[in-house]
């Protein structure tokens, strides 16, 4: 939330997506976890991030990337969006079709991307689909570029960005404009119009 003008706490819009914040998204990787009896090296081991990055997660002090969730989520052999389902919400297996009204995805924080998850009741999906709101203004280095098996389509709702590729190729995308490709090559997604860009994205997941 941001403040009031009068410096009061402005009150949530009643048309603002719910919000899963770290302490409880922690809660509920702690909880997967748990029920598969796995310490954190364990599940370290098998989804390829390290114990602290997921220690710190559990405890809710550290957003996760789309990368770590979506490895953790294999390693865990749960889809990861049903992690972001609402509160008293239980994701069910498809079996027809699941609508999610405006502003009634998911709204999860990460570390360039808002994202507002959809579908979250549905588990198994062979695709996730998302609304993004782009906050990163820059790439930084290396740690910044997202890769994860499948492949994966955007396009920008509103703004402009640019994708950035770990093979030193930048696609810059206007609003109306759609980019598909090779999740497994790494990319970055940054605002580059004076407000925060916003996409549809949608992920499809590989076993291999």
């Amino acid at each position: 939330m941001h403040p009031h003008p009068t410096g009061k706490t402005a009150a949530p819009s009643k048309n603002a997506p719910p919000t899963l914040d770290r302490t409880t998204f922690g809660h509920r990787l702690r909880t997967a976890r748990k029920r598969l009896g796995w310490t954190l090296t364990e599940l370290a081991e098998r989804a390829g991030v390290s114990i602290t990055t997921i220690s710190r997660a559990e405890r809710g002090q550290l957003a996760l990337g789309y990368e770590s969730f979506t490895a953790l989520g294999r390693a865990l052999e749960m889809d990861m969006n049903a992690m972001f389902a609402g509160p008293g919400v239980k994701p069910t297996q498809l079996d027809g079709p699941v609508v999610t009204r405006a502003n009634k995805g998911v709204v999860y924080s990460g570390l360039a991307v808002d994202y507002e998850f959809l579908g979250t009741t549905a588990v198994g999906k062979r695709m996730s689909p998302i609304v993004g709101t782009v906050h990163a203004r820059r790439v930084d280095g290396p740690e910044d570029y997202v890769k994860h098996n499948g492949e994966e389509f955007a396009y920008v709702l509103s703004g402009e960005i640019e994708v950035h590729f770990s093979d030193g190729n930048v696609v810059r995308l206007a609003r109306g404009d759609s980019l598909y490709f090779d999740s497994r090559l790494g990319h970055a997604y940054i605002s580059v119009s004076r407000q925060l860009a916003k996409i549809v994205a949608v992920t499809s997941e590989e076993s291999t």
